[in-house]
């Protein structure tokens, strides 16, 4: 599939009076087209069943210098999936090369998403993580507690696991003074979803560091906690 066919395809899905609103929630100046996300993922699971990998590489890569909102999400969804072979490599380094790109919460999610499959296929990928912890592109911060969402939800944890969620847990303890929003929410985000599933973990994380987390944020960590 080219990408004139597959911007085609979006846009018959798009709707003028979504996209304006789209345009205001998201507060960045792109190309929206209003398509609905439901939408978009019929079109990426037909893509993905007629492209090979190559092509479904390739297309991603098109999709996301549009700059389009859709596109980008488009991009992303083409990549998510649990095995990619024999191109994962590939796909995770395009992963990375969008991050510069990362300028807005959804958007991002989507790839973070894309690159936890790759993660997840490849903890060792965790060292090259762990370098965007000091980015100075706060969403490249972000990234990185968004793509380790993986080692929050397990109920049977290897000791594997259990090493990098506490390393992960260390890179928290480093953002906790961070002003963003972005990055505060990030690490409340992380710590509810593990107290779904480590709830003594995560409590024992935030006796010890929770008093330098904004308010807003400890609150959000504790949400799922038993009383």
């Amino acid at each position: 599939m080219k990408l004139d066919d597959a911007i085609a395809a979006l846009t018959a899905k798009a709707d003028p009076g979504r996209a304006e609103q789209m345009a205001v929630y998201h507060k960045v100046d792109r190309p929206y087209l209003g398509v609905a996300n439901p939408e978009t993922d019929i079109l990426v699971r037909e893509w993905r069943q007629t492209l090979d990998l190559d092509n479904r590489l390739r297309l991603a890569r098109d999709l996301w210098q549009t700059n389009i909102f859709e596109a980008r999400v488009a991009a992303a969804k083409l990549l998510t999936q649990a095995r990619i072979k024999p191109t994962d490599d590939d796909a995770w380094h395009l992963i990375q090369s969008w991050m510069p790109d990362f300028d807005s919460w959804a958007i991002a999610d989507h790839a973070c998403i894309a690159g936890q499959k790759r993660l997840v296929a490849d903890p060792s990928r965790l060292d090259t993580v762990e370098t965007w912890t000091t980015s100075d592109h706060m969403w490249t911060r972000r990234a990185a507690l968004v793509i380790t969402l993986p080692w929050t939800k397990q109920n049977h944890p290897t000791p594997d696991d259990i090493a990098a969620r506490e390393r992960i847990l260390g890179w928290a303890t480093t953002y906790l003074t961070d002003p963003e929003w972005f990055i505060q929410k990030a690490v409340a985000w992380w710590l509810r979803d593990l107290s779904r599933h480590d709830p003594d973990r995560t409590r024992a994380f935030l006796a010890e560091h929770g008093d330098r987390l904004k308010t807003f944020a400890r609150k959000e960590a504790a949400r799922h906690l038993p009383a």
